[in-house]
């Protein structure tokens, strides 16, 4: 088939393979500008355009798809139908409107959960028990379109939001070939989304990765794996930040102590930490300018080992 790609980080470049992969013939890959990144703000290109240069692919990259002149290059590739694999803008009717056969989206939650920007991060800070990746046909609204294909899989209770991202990806690039075909065939039907059982995630900011320690431990411990690798879980010790990379629920020690109370060692040797409802021990933290660490080689390093973190709420 003649396609039209739109993608941008480095999971969508999975899907963009296995179309090559499979024989297509993709007109152009539609991408984020280039934008400053790192330390020295260089002007750095979005994955999904080096993979594209690598596999030989024309590459746009318009600032916004609302740019009249932008749709009437699109319309002009002829594509038969577009994949969309986390491009960052959401398209309008006159781009939803190109392709005859529409657009497949890969979308990394089970529709119509956790719908919008941070689908990962959703499940894991849900307790989801299962997660799973939706092939779905975009419509105006945000990720409400019909499903033409679902993969499920369990959610481990250690999964980190960006390694978990990559895999979904790696599942809903096999799945897309399989459905692209059976959908261009007319042998797969839509099915409508229930949208009252819709739930709806946001683009993440840096503050929500501070930690407010009147939670209970349980969620501060999703907090640490849904927040990998961005904003990521993060308090203050005496003026400080300490990030929190890996942590463990365990049980309250005796004695009530307030929410961010340092309660001194855990089973595995981190610091024990009073919170809303039950302890977290910190088994690996990074401390501001510092490698990542042991949270016992924290906690061995403190001359006085009492206190609170911080408490924002």
């Amino acid at each position: 088939m003649r396609l039209i790609f739109l993608g941008s980080p480095a999971f969508a470049v999975h899907p963009l393979e296995a179309l090559v992969a499979a024989g297509h013939t993709i007109a152009a890959v539609i991408t984020q500008p280039d934008r400053p990144a790192g330390r020295d703000r260089r002007l750095t290109p979005p994955p999904v355009k080096l993979a594209a240069e690598r596999l030989g692919l024309p590459v746009l990259q318009p600032a916004t798809l609302r740019d009249p002149d932008v749709v009437a290059r699109l319309a002009a590739l002829h594509p038969e139908a577009g994949i969309v694999a986390a491009y960052g803008e959401i398209l309008r009717r006159n781009v939803l409107a190109i392709p005859p056969l529409g657009y497949l989206n890969v979308h990394p939650s089970l529709l119509p959960r956790h719908r919008g920007p941070t689908p990962v991060a959703g499940a894991i800070l849900a307790g989801d028990q299962e997660t799973g990746v939706s092939i779905m046909l975009l419509d105006p609204g945000m990720d409400s379109g019909p499903i033409l294909a679902q993969s499920v899989v369990p959610l481990p209770p250690d999964a980190r939001a960006g390694p978990l991202t990559d895999e979904l990806f790696r599942l809903g690039a096999r799945l897309l070939v399989e459905t692209l075909a059976a959908y261009a065939s007319g042998t797969l039907t839509p099915e409508p989304q229930d949208h009252s059982r819709a739930t709806v995630t946001r683009m993440l900011k840096k503050e929500d990765g501070q930690i407010d320690w009147s939670l209970p431990a349980v969620q501060i411990e999703r907090m640490t794996r849904a927040y990998d690798p961005w904003p990521g879980a993060y308090t203050q010790w005496r003026g400080q930040t300490l990030r929190l990379l890996r942590a463990a629920v365990r049980p309250e020690p005796p004695g009530a102590a307030p929410p961010g109370t340092l309660l001194g060692r855990g089973s595995e040797g981190g610091p024990l930490v009073a919170t809303g409802q039950g302890a977290l021990e910190l088994l690996e933290v990074q401390p501001a300018g510092k490698r990542p660490m042991p949270g016992a080689a924290w906690l061995h390093g403190l001359q006085d080992a009492s206190g609170r973190f911080d408490i924002h709420h």
